[in-house]
């Protein structure tokens, strides 16, 4: 068998979680099967069974609207992805970017689609502020692609549930199978010489790792400092900023805080692996404060560092994060329909203050959650065992096409 991945994210242009997800998933199955990557960039590399290619749009579009120009380039690149031929069995989508150039390989080349659910554009209202119109495009792509795919992949059971309420599908069609971590890349490390150019010494800190959008709730979390203990640290390692409003906001809220606290740190390039695994391993608290979260990656790396994890009781994290084991869930008990809309922000902020201080005042329920998280991670999510439920997914898929059934 040979395996097509489309993807936007691929190393080194990595940003998120669907990245790094699509990274180790790739290396894994390519002990198993061929596998070719198209992603987004200049890569061009081979390395066993192991095929990456990248792609660049061939025009920047500077005449159209400025919010479009990244609907244009993407369709682009993926006119790109299938135009220089598919030889592959199956074909493997990674977020909306990529879902119209698996349309165009499914229909072109008769073979399955498969889709994996990082997230969902109808539960992301936010991004209209990033894509004006596009907004309504991305939508259009995503639905026509999850309908007519072959198979999707929920990375939790919660996304599963998101994906029939919002979509046509069939739940056959949907197997849920978990996002996961290279366990041995992320490990608790004693070195903290990367982290000296940030100033930060032996004292353990709060830490947020992330984009800034409205989907991760990083807002949320600046509105908390003031409600957090004073002594400690707050950590932002925060950049790419989905739009110059929301950079705008971040900046305003970073110093207000920082004019109350001389401790907030704010560290805006997106860092490079072993300086992030030196971050998690040196911070008292991670806290993850997404209003929406299919998953979260970054719950999984910071467990696997020993950290106790504050993390908002969305989406897939309750399915990562064990509340008072591995760390607490903050409950947003005013979301109704729209995370975005219905979320009281005041008592949200509030409540994650509250959790964190909660933990950073007790050193002992830290390192007792810190090693249990370790443990739930080396027993649930390595990405061995992800690969080979994916690649028995793929079977299934090809023997029901095969058969005539699907």
């Amino acid at each position: 068998m040979k395996v097509l991945y489309f993807t936007n994210e691929y190393p080194p242009l990595v940003y998120g979680g669907a990245g790094v997800h699509i990274e180790f998933l790739s290396r894994e199955m390519a002990r198993l099967v061929d596998v070719e990557v198209r992603c987004y960039g200049d890569q061009d590399s081979q390395e066993g069974r192991l095929r990456v290619k990248g792609f660049q749009p061939r025009d920047a579009y500077a005449h159209s609207p400025k919010e479009l120009r990244s609907v244009w380039t993407t369709l682009d690149r993926d006119l790109g992805f299938v135009g220089m031929g598919v030889d592959a069995q199956l074909v493997h989508c990674h977020t909306w970017y990529t879902h119209m150039a698996g349309i165009w390989a499914k229909l072109n080349y008769s073979i399955p689609l498969v889709l994996t659910t990082h997230s969902l554009e109808p539960l992301r209202p936010w991004k209209r502020e990033q894509l004006g119109g596009g907004y309504d495009f991305s939508c259009w792509v995503e639905r026509t692609a999850i309908e007519m795919a072959d198979g999707l992949i929920a990375v939790s059971r919660e996304t599963k549930a998101d994906i029939l309420n919002h979509f046509k599908v069939s739940p056959d069609k949907i197997r849920i199978i978990h996002n996961g971590i290279d366990i041995a890349t992320f490990r608790k490390t004693p070195e903290r010489g990367l982290l000296e150019r940030f100033g930060l010494g032996a004292q353990p800190y709060v830490l947020f790792v992330g984009r800034i959008t409205r989907q991760k709730g990083i807002i949320h979390l600046v509105n908390a400092i003031p409600q957090i203990d004073p002594t400690v640290p707050v950590v932002l390692c925060a950049g790419a900023p989905d739009t110059p409003e929301i950079a705008k906001e971040m900046q305003e809220g970073v110093e207000r805080v920082s004019a109350q606290r001389g401790n907030v740190i704010w560290i805006r390039e997106m860092v490079d692996r072993p300086t992030l695994i030196q971050l998690y391993s040196h911070a008292g608290v991670f806290c993850c404060p997404s209003i929406y979260e299919p998953f979260g990656i970054i719950n999984l790396e910071a467990m696997a560092c020993e950290v106790p994890v504050v993390a908002s009781a969305v989406g897939g994290i309750p399915e990562v994060v064990v509340h008072d084991e591995t760390g607490l869930l903050v409950k947003l008990e005013q979301m109704k329909a729209s995370p975005f809309e219905a979320l009281d922000p005041a008592r949200y902020a509030a409540d994650l203050a509250a959790a964190i201080n909660s933990l950073i005042r007790d050193p002992a329920r830290r390192l007792a959650m810190g090693r249990k998280g370790r443990q739930r991670v080396e027993a649930h999510f390595s990405w061995a065992s992800i690969a080979q439920q994916t690649l028995a997914y793929y079977q299934e898929i090809l023997a029901a096409k095969e058969a005539g059934t699907r």
